[in-house]
């Protein structure tokens, strides 16, 4: 029986551990926290989205890049994985905005648990509080305060660099860029980004939602919710462009997204309903007709002039259109994930690394996007249990 060692406790390793054939593999799963699953907990303290709901050619073009995941998310789709946590004593629901979630009163612990039950059942041998270091001179495995680890196949899913609370540090990146491994930088994404705000605005206005809005960048859309913060703006709306506003923000100090805050009716519908009200005060039209709350006004007041403002033409253009100016991305630490990683060039079609024989990469550690919604989770979990099949399907003979 030939050893395998998982190095990470996040949903790709669990998934894959869960897949593996424990007949044929002897599996060991090395977790430097005392607990696996960290940041699928803290993923979950606002809602566990497992996945999304939707076709697969709509669920594929939302990552980036879409011809690497394409492949590996129609070997694991999103209703495989339904099924699947169905069969494991999660069974799900898909809210009004197509994402999934376990059914009411099941808690992510509870759900994390339930993965870990089914995987005591598969003689999976758990070394917790084991952090892994290197390599030593002969390619065995490092661990820290204990002797080197030969294990015939590795399989690394460390995670990216956010929330190093949970375990996600990005330290691994340096081991593997000492054997000639290419690991991109780390920069935040699903991450707020820094707006420079009036004083009196964010005095008022900070933690205010805007709800049912869209966003557009550089022919690029996305709709959804922001929240007004002291930093900027967050939210899912800007979370599903945030790799495309940080690839400007690397060239130049700002950038500008338009918001719409009426993205439902076009520029004619909010121009013929402003000039159809009775009312004369521009506020209380935006109000009262075009049922703007506060905090919008006075986001249009603040990146527009005076003159726009009692323009009606120039006032509706920018209802559609409010130019907000964005200078950076908040600090990596506090991103919901990260761009960057290994450079996927560095893996072949079975995620195996081409420069360290029988070592795979799966999950966050590999540089690729997916915004906020399920497609983070869906994209880890698809991993994992593709590698498994492939693991599986091997001749390994006989040690």
């Amino acid at each position: 029986m030939k050893k395998l060692t998982i190095i990470g406790g996040g949903p790709a390793a669990l998934m894959l551990a869960a897949q593996l054939d424990t007949k044929k593999y002897q599996v060991v799963l090395c977790e430097k926290k005392k607990t696996v699953g960290r940041k699928f907990l803290v993923a979950g303290e606002g809602g566990l989205n497992l996945t999304y709901y939707s076709s697969l050619k709509e669920l594929t073009a939302n990552y980036s890049p879409s011809e690497f995941m394409d492949p590996i998310i129609r070997q694991f789709t999103n209703e495989d994985l339904i099924s699947w946590l169905g069969d494991h004593g999660v069974p799900t629901f898909t809210g009004s905005s197509k994402r999934v979630f376990p059914v009411t009163g099941l808690k992510p612990i509870e759900v994390l648990n339930k993965f870990v039950t089914n995987l005591s059942t598969k003689k999976i041998e758990f070394q917790l509080g084991t952090k892994w270091i290197g390599w030593n001179e002969k390619g065995h495995l490092c661990f820290e305060g204990s002797g080197a680890i030969e294990s015939d196949i590795v399989v690394f899913a460390m995670g990216g660099a956010s929330w190093k609370v949970t375990g996600s540090d990005g330290e691994w990146a340096k081991p593997f860029t000492a054997c000639g491994v290419s690991v991109r930088p780390f920069r935040p994404a699903n991450c707020a980004f820094g707006v420079d705000w009036n004083k009196n605005f964010i005095k008022a206005h900070e933690g205010k939602p805007l709800k049912n809005i869209a966003l557009a960048y550089n022919g690029y859309f996305s709709k959804g919710e922001l929240v007004i913060s002291k930093f900027g703006l967050e939210g899912n709306a800007i979370y599903a462009l945030s790799q495309k506003i940080q690839e400007a923000l690397r060239a130049k100090e700002s950038t500008v997204i338009y918001l719409d805050l009426k993205p439902t009716m076009t520029v004619d519908q909010i121009r013929a309903k402003y000039h159809s009200s009775p009312l004369s005060d521009v506020t209380e039209v935006l109000k009262r007709d075009l049922n703007l709350n506060r905090t919008s006004i006075a986001l249009i007041k603040q990146f527009s002039d005076k003159n726009t403002f009692l323009d009606p033409d120039l006032l509706v253009k920018t209802i559609k259109s409010v130019p907000v100016i964005i200078h950076s991305a908040d600090e990596l630490d506090k991103a919901i994930s990260t761009l960057g990683g290994i450079a996927l060039d560095e893996v072949d079609e079975n995620l195996q690394l081409k420069k360290i024989p029988n070592t795979y990469a799966i999950g966050e550690m590999l540089d690729w996007y997916a915004p906020t919604g399920g497609y983070l989770l869906q994209a880890c979990f698809s991993m994992g249990f593709v590698l498994a099949k492939h693991l599986n399907g091997l001749d390994i003979g006989h040690k």
